[in-house]
């Protein structure tokens, strides 16, 4: 194993164990360390892919509770707009550099790509930092709504479900099957964008690191089982916080060209 490999797959582990206690999603936590060893449009395609392994593995264990009018109304919007996400995100990856600079004798470059996505990852942040946003609900009418804009973020950048939960929490779901709905539309919206990221990959010319990403995922299981058994389902403020710090300096990274 590759210290490469090595570094995500603990990543990997740690951001699905940590989901319960920090607040923020897997996609959140492990994509700002693959993109420090890729391109930041193919770290969102291969935190999807073990996003994804890692939802259908939860969809496995409860997702017999998911409301299926809910799935209806809120997943079909999603998919249109994460196709729509999803070719957002290989635009701007094939743009050129709005600035360059040099700074202490290095080069940087201010990227498109890595400009979007370093201010989303600090709207997403100071969103999941905020009460008023915690307490923020929309009514279950506006399900298509919150599909049109969870579908589209989560095809732009993976982040997703925040503005999920702020729809679902007025569907009138018990608490089995909000979570157990979430992860179906977590597994739709996914499943939606990755024909669009496997295109914008391919078309390159890239090949993708299969050991890697199959290790990540496996990492990612263990993470979701320990801390399924190990961890009260409770958001940690401190854990919350010293996560939001280390996001926001990868989203400063990106947006400067540091990273």
């Amino acid at each position: 194993m590759t210290l490469e490999m090595f570094i995500i797959a603990l990543a990997a582990f740690a951001a699905a164990a940590l989901t319960l206690l920090s607040g923020f999603g897997l996609g959140t936590l492990l994509m700002p360390v693959v993109a420090l060893f890729f391109p930041v449009d193919v770290a969102i395609g291969i935190t999807a892919l073990v996003h994804l392994a890692n939802n259908l593995f939860k969809l496995g264990i409860m997702g017999w509770h998911a409301d299926r009018r809910v799935v209806l109304r809120f997943g079909i919007p999603a998919v249109l707009a994460a196709f729509a996400g999803a070719a957002l995100l290989g635009w701007l990856g094939h743009l050129q550099p709005l600035a360059e600079y040099t700074l202490a004798g290095r080069e940087f470059a201010i990227m498109p790509v890595k400009l979007t996505i370093g201010l989303l990852i600090l709207g997403f942040v100071l969103m999941e930092l905020s009460p008023a946003f915690a307490a923020l609900t929309f009514d279950a009418r506006l399900l298509p709504l919150g599909g049109l804009v969870s579908g589209f973020f989560g095809g732009l950048s993976g982040n997703q479900g925040a503005f999920r939960s702020m729809f679902l929490l007025k569907a009138g779901l018990t608490k089995e099957q909000f979570i157990a709905t979430g992860i179906v539309l977590a597994v739709i919206i996914d499943l939606a964008r990755m024909p669009v990221y496997g295109f914008e990959f391919f078309s390159t010319g890239r090949e993708m690191d299969y050991r890697l990403v199959t290790v990540a995922c496996l990492a990612a299981f263990a993470g979701s089982f320990l801390s399924a058994r190990l961890l009260k389902k409770l958001t940690i403020r401190s854990v919350q916080i010293l996560v939001s710090i280390l996001l926001i300096g990868v989203a400063l990274g990106f947006i400067t060209g540091a990273l």
